[in-house]
């Protein structure tokens, strides 16, 4: 009895199968592509703004509109007088006080992105050329919108907010620590 059922249950499962193969509608053309999801974003940085990997203590919010709330950038966990890094080679657009915060904005040599760091004490000028990995300023202990120090990490296209997480490369975002394993079969070194 239970083997009549299961035989019964796989002769229409291949019926079912054959019949979908057959019909005109299986042999129509595969769906579109899926819409284009926005700006890309290439990644250039080639180092953190602040540490080697710090802590991410709120991410990227995209807000439903140009005014809605969201997080327009990263927080990075830093104790204050932490160097702050140009995260890719650059122009200084901006460095000085907005709203009684010390801010740097880079624009990205090769891209039309601009990266900006606050709260930060700058140590450079608007127009000074800064390298990947050059300090800009530090994290200053006032004025912080985050629970513990942190240095709020924003990237621009004009007016366009992005995630800047999108500016690291996989390995650089996704590293963990480094490992030494055995190498088997190999002398040791005379």
């Amino acid at each position: 009895m239970r083997a009549n059922r299961y035989v019964r249950l796989t002769v229409t499962a291949l019926l079912a199968s054959t019949w979908a193969v057959l019909t005109p509608w299986a042999w129509a053309d595969p769906s579109p592509p899926p819409a284009d999801p926005g700006p890309r974003v290439p990644a250039v940085a080639r180092a953190w703004p602040v540490g080697t990997h710090p802590v991410v203590l709120r991410g990227w919010e995209p807000p439903a509109t140009v005014y809605a709330p969201g997080h327009r950038g990263v927080d990075l966990s830093a104790p204050a007088g932490t160097p702050v890094r140009a995260v890719a080679a650059g122009r200084v657009s901006f460095a000085g006080r907005v709203a009684g915060r010390g801010v740097v904005s880079v624009e990205l040599a090769g891209t039309d992105l601009r990266t900006t760091y606050e709260p930060v004490g700058a140590s450079v000028q608007e127009g000074d050329e800064v390298e990947a990995g050059e300090v800009v300023g530090v994290v200053e202990p006032t004025g912080s919108h985050c629970p513990t120090a942190c240095v709020h990490w924003g990237l621009l296209r004009g007016d366009t907010y992005l995630d800047p997480l999108s500016l690291l490369p996989p390995w650089l975002l996704h590293r963990g620590p480094s490992r030494l394993l055995p190498v088997l079969g190999v002398p040791s070194p005379g």
